[in-house]
């Protein structure tokens, strides 16, 4: 139970210094602040959060990605002591991971996987979820076979 605990602040750690430079932070900002006045910090949380995304902000902006992975780990520490404090807690944070990752108005993100197999591919490849409107223009050549000659 203790590497779940631990996978699930890791988790939440990383959503929500996603969400500290992103036009949501607000939103998630609030729900976070509500999360961590389970335990009665209310305050000082808005205050960390507030310094945090500040820090997290400046460092993004340098280029630091050593101090953002410390504003990372301190988030992923605070969760996982807030996790064994009250375990009940696990439940909730799920489930604000779950909505915040959606977002509003949003679909829950999803998992794309492709394989381009079969030689070498002589047009576009793209990979994503979805697509609309693309307009692909070609030469009006036809690459050679394998195998045979070019004159």
């Amino acid at each position: 139970m203790e590497a779940e605990l631990a996978s699930l602040a890791a988790s939440g750690a990383t959503t929500l210094v996603g969400l500290m430079v992103s036009e949501t932070w607000t939103q998630a900002r609030d729900r976070v602040a509500r999360f961590f006045s389970r335990s009665g910090d209310g305050r000082s949380v808005e205050e960390e959060l507030r310094l945090s995304r500040q820090e997290l902000i400046a460092t993004r902006e340098s280029g630091d990605e050593l101090a953002a992975a410390d504003i990372e780990a301190g988030w992923r520490t605070r969760l996982r002591r807030a996790l064994q404090d009250d375990p009940e807690a696990a439940e909730e944070l799920r489930l604000m991971l779950r909505e915040l990752a959606a977002g509003p108005g949003r679909e829950p993100a999803a998992s794309v996987h492709n394989s381009i197999s079969g030689g070498v591919q002589h047009g576009p490849v793209f990979q994503g979820q979805s697509f609309s409107g693309l307009t692909f223009s070609t030469s009006g050549t036809v690459p050679p076979r394998e195998g045979t000659e070019v004159e």
